[in-house]
């Protein structure tokens, strides 16, 4: 059956069912698929794969990475006019009006670890095209992403057999990003080389404050034997990495707010501002709740609100192939939005007060399709006051801010002290400074940690030198400066420069438990003869070797 056609089917059962009914009552436990009950053990399992940099194919991005708790389960690293979380959006140029706020990814590399030059960001991490939508409550949508392309039907990635025939698209949704290209994966990776990593790594050898519950729960066992308490035997299969994630994303929903205990008769547990704000939320003027309605605050369906122009970025339409839903995207859950900017698909709302003025306007772009509900709201400043009152404090659940369980997680490697210390300085060479890059963890056993060089002159000779000992304050060799004590344990490898500019190598760090917490130094030098130096160099690092 032809994809488009088939989604169209699973879109047209989502778009046709009842809306969620008016605030009635507070969030109850979201639902899971007959085939794949929640567990203590799976949960657990899926807590220690989501928040484990281990299952991307560099080792530097977990699930949580880009679905952080205290953010409300989205990416605190996406942030408006930071060229580390800018995608150039539409027209693939930097600094125009369809920049979008992505998320991070990994450095484009190959199946050898070796980093492959990217047109757009070279050796920098790729960014993604969408803003990441939350993962907290994420558990009551019939299909998930903006576009909605991970449904309620989970096929298995190996055979292609239906594995849930419904409920399951948390599990559907876990498959992309491990293999993505931009958010986790070298480019070609499959579903055979991500379970085979997991099977080998150490459960989160990589993050630090590891919650005790689930520290006492890995005790030191190695990932198939949490498989085997999980589902009753060791093997680590793709279907079942899915289903243990999934699992414990439907134990990650926010039912203690404010807004709780008053949608459940305590009348005081909102400010007087705060309840004109739920009054005008809920009224036939604004109709907000028309698609935010229900305990969760979305109505899981697909609208062209006119945030971007409509055929920038085609939504539901790129994967139904139907013109009528281009543009359309999945209304997202208002809980906890107050921890959640910038908003919208593009992430070009820098603010609530931004999103609140947008749709005071009626939106920004038209389109044949656009809502309906879309349309001016002529708001006095009191009523965009009590407006903005009500979206805050109570739609957030002050466990999702403080990380406290089940939101709680463990210090990732990105966010540790334990990554590469840069140190000295550049020496210019005839194109400027040349760029070292070293983000991969120097974990004892790491079979690839890829150190590359960028911005240096193509075609140049180029050599990385790894010593044990370090010249902080830096001498002259040739014209640049080293910041490497130059011992008889050094080690120098040599590459030629691409016509990028770039050129990297990929070390095996050996599994010896001896080696924890040995520091050695790294830094690049370009050959250039007709450079204002003769050698061109990076700065250094120090790599402490870490692991068990």
């Amino acid at each position: 059956m032809n994809p488009h056609a088939t989604f169209s089917l699973v879109v047209a059962a989502v778009l046709g069912a009842a809306p969620l009914a008016a605030q009635g009552g507070g969030l109850q436990p979201p639902p899971a698929p007959p085939g794949n009950p929640v567990t203590a053990e799976k949960a657990m399992l899926g807590k220690a794969l989501f928040w484990d940099e281990q299952l991307s194919s560099t080792r530097t991005v977990a699930c949580g990475t880009c679905h952080a708790m205290p953010v409300g389960g989205t990416d605190a690293r996406s942030i408006p006019g930071d060229p580390r979380s800018t995608h150039p959006g539409a027209d693939g140029v930097f600094g125009t009006d369809d920049d979008v706020v992505g998320s991070p990814g990994v450095i484009r590399s190959g199946a050898d670890g070796l980093y492959i030059a990217d047109s757009v960001y070279s050796l920098a991490p790729q960014v993604t095209g969408r803003r990441g939508m939350p993962v907290i409550n994420s558990a009551y949508a019939p299909a998930v992403f903006w576009d909605g392309r991970a449904t309620e039907q989970f096929i298995d990635p190996l055979t292609q057999s239906l594995v849930l025939a419904r409920m399951a698209a948390l599990e559907s949704q876990v498959l992309g990003p491990p293999v993505n290209e931009v958010e986790m994966a070298h480019e070609g990776r499959d579903w055979v080389q991500v379970a085979a990593q997991i099977e080998a790594a150490t459960p989160l050898a990589l993050a630090e404050n590891v919650p005790v519950t689930l520290d006492n729960w890995i005790a030191g066992r190695d990932y198939p034997a949490l498989f085997q308490d999980a589902f009753g035997d060791p093997d680590v299969t793709p279907v079942r990495i899915a289903m243990a994630i999934a699992t414990y994303e439907r134990t990650l929903f926010s039912d203690q707010a404010p807004i709780d205990d008053f949608l459940n008769g305590t009348q005081s547990a909102l400010t007087q501002s705060e309840r004109r704000g739920f009054n005008l939320f809920n009224s036939p003027r604004l109709a907000c709740n028309t698609c935010h309605g229900g305990p969760v605050f979305t109505d899981n369906r697909f609208h062209y609100t006119g945030t971007r122009p409509q055929n920038e970025d085609l939504g539901l339409g790129g994967i139904t192939g139907n013109p009528a839903n281009n543009g359309q995207m999945k209304t997202p859950s208002l809980r906890n939005v107050a921890l959640r900017a910038p908003y919208f698909h593009a992430g070009n709302a820098a603010s609530l007060e931004e999103v609140v003025d947008f749709y005071n306007r009626g939106g920004d772009f038209n389109g044949l399709n656009k809502a309906p509900a879309i349309r001016p709201l002529n708001l006095t400043p009191g009523e965009r006051a009590d407006l903005l009152a009500f979206l805050r404090r109570p739609l957030n659940d002050p466990r999702v801010a403080a990380g406290s369980a089940p939101f709680d997680a463990p210090t990732l490697y990105a966010q540790s002290a334990r990554q590469p210390i840069a140190y000295g300085a550049p020496t210019a060479g005839i194109l400027g400074e040349p760029v070292m890059v070293a983000q991969e963890p120097p974990l004892l056993g790491n079979p690839s940690l890829t150190v590359g060089l960028d911005r240096a002159l193509p075609g140049a000779r180029a050599a990385l030198v790894v010593d044990r000992v370090a010249d902080p304050g830096g001498s002259l060799v040739r014209g640049a400066m080293c910041f490497l004590g130059l011992s008889a344990a050094k080690d120098l490898q040599l590459r030629t420069v691409d016509a990028a500019g770039t050129a990297s190598i990929s070390i095996a760090v050996p599994p010896n438990a001896n080696l924890h917490g040995t520091t050695v130094y790294a830094q690049w030098f370009i050959e250039e003869s007709g450079g204002p130096a003769g050698l061109a160099a990076t700065d250094a690092r120090a790599i402490t070797l870490f692991g068990s």
